[in-house]
């Protein structure tokens, strides 16, 4: 993979001017040492010792263009900081990319940058209009991605010309049909379909504590009896068990409520509890992680630990599963849809505020049929071609 720049347009630059560029860097030391000029002629033929550095990257610039084996056409969106690589290949029903292509496209250093590559593919089933497969920043390929898929519809809104403003996609994905709808004021509200409740089915290895319209669940059920395990923040001493709320939005969400202190520790310590709870056992197949603070009616603050990609600014499927998890652990009640004593009006829908790194999301858990809506913000940052 490389990226074709225009350095040659870039003037080099000597800082000290009253010394040639080679006896300014000598008389600098760090231990650079010049070397002979053929080194330099070698790779670049014909081309004399006393050629500019400017030209020699022009030269070196148009042997990188005539080795060009591939180009990829690509945009990068951001839904509150969670960045993806958008590819739109539609005409095909399977993507060209691979797993590895992906790590090297995400490699924030060395490649584009970015916390997952997202696809656009022709369906292979009807009634959809498109097959997404998205990987993460490490490779792997997971069901869905709440921000990504609102990422996937502005693309896609602002990719065909034919577009209307407020087009609705059905688009088919590992976690089975997910419907992005755009709306008039550019924000993206997609129907996320009903959570998965039953521990088996998230997957978790977990105790049904509780039941849900008939459903087990497993709501704030002690992760390790062995507390030895799992970190515990400082201020709780040894004693410490993490009670986690298991819930899938296609994927799997171990959610932990905590206060204000253990949210803080949670924080500085990500990098290395995150994982943790990622390869913890109880989850087979790795899982979201998501440590929950209640700041105020209906208003949650989370931070996220994203299986596959870390630390991520923001988690589409993690806010809604964490206001599943929230209602079912009457963190936060839970308004029956019904009309209003006398008046025929319906109350206000379940309508949660979820503050992420990033910024906000609006999270509904519809009673009538138990879908989850997320709306929120998708935004192209730049597009460009990249060699692959």
């Amino acid at each position: 993979m490389a990226f074709l720049l225009g350095l040659a347009n870039v003037p080099t630059r000597n800082t000290d001017r009253r010394r040639p560029l080679t006896s300014a860097l000598r008389d600098r030391g760090s231990g650079w040492r010049e070397r002979p000029a053929h080194n330099v002629t070698k790779q670049v033929r014909g081309t004399p010792a006393s050629r500019t550095f400017g030209a020699a990257l022009t030269t070196m610039s148009a042997v990188s263009t005539t080795t060009r084996v591939a180009s990829l056409p690509f945009a990068k969106y951001e839904g509150l900081g969670n960045d993806f690589i958008l590819v739109d290949e539609r005409h095909q029903p399977e993507t060209s990319l691979t797993p590895a292509s992906a790590v090297r496209l995400c490699d924030r250093h060395f490649g584009i940058g970015a916390d997952g590559v997202i696809i656009a593919l022709a369906p292979t089933q009807p009634d959809t209009d498109l097959r997404m497969r998205i990987f993460n920043s490490d490779g792997s390929e997971p069901e869905m991605c709440g921000n990504g898929i609102r990422c996937l519809a502005k693309f896609l809104a602002e990719t065909d010309a034919d577009a209307a403003p407020t087009r609705r996609y059905r688009v088919q994905t590992l976690a089975g049909l997910i419907v992005p709808e755009l709306l008039p004021d550019g924000q993206v509200c997609v129907d996320m379909g009903a959570p998965v409740l039953e521990p088996a089915a998230v997957p978790a290895r977990l105790p049904a504590t509780s039941s849900f319209e008939g459903v087990p669940v497993a709501v704030e059920t002690t992760l390790d009896e062995d507390t030895a395990r799992l970190p515990h923040p400082p201020a709780t001493g040894g004693e410490h068990r993490w009670q986690v709320t298991a819930v899938s939005m296609g994927n799997p969400h171990c959610i932990l409520f905590v206060d204000e202190a253990t949210w803080q520790w949670a924080d500085a310590h990500l990098d290395a509890i995150g994982p943790q709870f990622e390869h913890h056992p109880a989850f087979p197949q790795r899982t979201n992680t998501e440590f929950v603070q209640v700041c105020g009616e209906r208003k949650l603050r989370v931070l996220v630990w994203e299986r596959g990609a870390g630390r991520t600014l923001a988690c589409g499927t993690g806010a809604c599963a964490t206001v599943v998890a929230a209602m079912l652990a009457g963190v936060i009640p839970r308004t029956r849809h019904l009309p209003v004593s006398g008046t025929g009006a319906a109350p206000p829908p379940d309508t949660c505020l979820v503050y992420l790194p990033g910024g906000p999301l609006h999270i509904e858990w519809r009673l009538r049929d138990q879908h989850v809506l997320m709306t929120g913000p998708a935004r192209r940052v730049f597009a460009g071609e990249v060699s692959t």
